[in-house]
């Protein structure tokens, strides 16, 4: 089935016996077995079946197996945010000692993750100078375990060459992990190009309307468990061959950390599915007319947008997003002031530190998602006092467009 298709029917056909088309919501803790020796089997693993919502339950299930078959991988585990996808995988891969082999231009959740979180426990992480291949060729250390990337840098905007890097990865014997939220399976499938662990927060486009917090880790089968550097895995790749790392995820690391999805949640993520390729077609359209806009006004010094013809990135969209930027953009006004002025003007779009919402959304990132980094650090992040965040909704874009332009006028100093 094509795209479009399988993100409205995949993981689940009608109930047989009500008829219902919709994916029922299962709100239930755990699950009744008539014997004894019936539930014994499904925790030894010798028959099917769901225990504790917390390891796995019907409603998360379905959507589990609709984003695998979207991402085109072996299996698919939900969580309860992209944060806690992105801890489950860090947690289930890396011990003391080891280290992360990432660019410069991450979410600052994600820095934070890395540095203070992971780094309490011995994980260290080192960037690469560039987003090229040859960057990460040579900033691989005896102790790199994890290459991790995302498609699209936020709100760095930068664009990392994964193909190449996947080949790098791959001739260490590395898994390539990538946050591909900004670029979900309607625009690409990320491992087509060479990932090993997709990982979407799904709160953003996959979910779309902002109603529910959300996360997803999709292996996509790219990478040999039962011969890479985690000994942890070796027994799990004798047991269930390409399974292994979703085997391992669901069985202990998942089951450990807790981080689940409450069944409600995996039925807004589904309902959010159905519409993600006719709603991306429409974020990538008005964000591209959005960064044309302000790169031509004469109050706006710089526009980031990976897909403007001006953008070092431009060609590698082209390669990888067959031209589609995505929704996000960064712009500066030049000061902070200005800025804040801009973000008390704006009327349609809405001043929220989310994105992927069908509306538009605004936000200083310097005061907000990156607050406790010093200026010297927002610098290096790619950071500065002036830079504003939008996400582009799919509103008609002569609405954003007049939106933006009064807030321009009330930002005047």
């Amino acid at each position: 089935m094509g795209k479009r298709t399988q993100a409205i029917h995949s993981g689940y056909s009608p109930d047989p016996s009500t008829g219902a088309s919709a994916v029922p919501v299962y709100h239930t803790a755990a699950f009744s077995y008539s014997t004894a020796q019936e539930l014994a089997d499904v925790f030894a693993g010798r028959a099917p079946g769901n225990v504790y919502s917390r390891i796995s339950n019907p409603t998360s299930l379905a959507l589990e197996q609709r984003l695998a078959e979207l991402e085109n991988g072996v299996g698919c585990i939900a969580t309860s945010s992209g944060m806690a996808a992105i801890t489950a995988v860090m947690v289930a891969l890396l011990q003391a000692g080891d280290e992360i082999l990432s660019v410069a231009g991450l979410f600052g959740g994600t820095v934070s993750l890395f540095q203070n979180t992971l780094g309490r426990f011995g994980v260290s992480v080192r960037y690469a100078d560039g987003n090229d291949a040859d960057d990460f060729a040579l900033a691989v250390t005896g102790r790199t375990r994890i290459i991790y990337l995302e498609t699209i840098g936020n709100p760095g905007m930068n664009v990392p060459d994964i193909a190449g890097i996947a080949r790098v990865a791959h001739e260490h014997n590395l898994p390539l992990v990538i946050d591909a939220t900004l670029t979900p399976p309607a625009i690409v499938r990320t491992g087509e190009l060479g990932a090993d662990i997709v990982i979407h927060s799904t709160t953003k486009f996959i979910n779309g309307h902002g109603t529910a917090i959300g996360g997803a880790i999709i292996d996509t089968g790219n990478y040999s468990w039962d011969d890479g550097q985690f000994h942890d895995l070796w027994k799990w790749g004798r047991k269930a061959g390409p399974f292994a790392f979703i085997a391992y995820l669901r069985n202990v690391v998942y089951r450990d950390l807790g981080g689940c999805p409450s069944p409600m949640n995996s039925f807004l993520m589904l309902q959010g599915l159905e519409t993600l390729a006719p709603r991306m077609k429409l974020h990538c359209e008005n964000a591209r007319n959005l960064a044309a806009y302000l790169a031509g006004h004469p109050r706006v010094p710089w526009v980031n947008y990976p897909a403007l013809p001006a953008s070092p990135f431009a060609e590698r969209v082209k390669a990888q997003f067959k031209g589609n930027g995505g929704s996000l953009l960064t712009f500066g006004l030049e000061t902070k002031k200005r800025a804040f002025a801009f973000v008390d003007a704006v009327k349609l779009a809405k001043n929220m530190t989310n994105l992927g919402d069908v509306k538009t959304l605004v936000v200083h990132p310097a005061s907000t998602i990156f607050h406790e980094y010093s200026p010297e650090e927002r610098v290096r992040m790619g950071v500065p006092d002036d830079m504003l965040r939008v996400s582009v909704g799919i509103e008609d874009f002569e609405d954003i467009r007049a939106d933006f332009e009064q807030a321009m006028e009330a930002a005047k100093e």
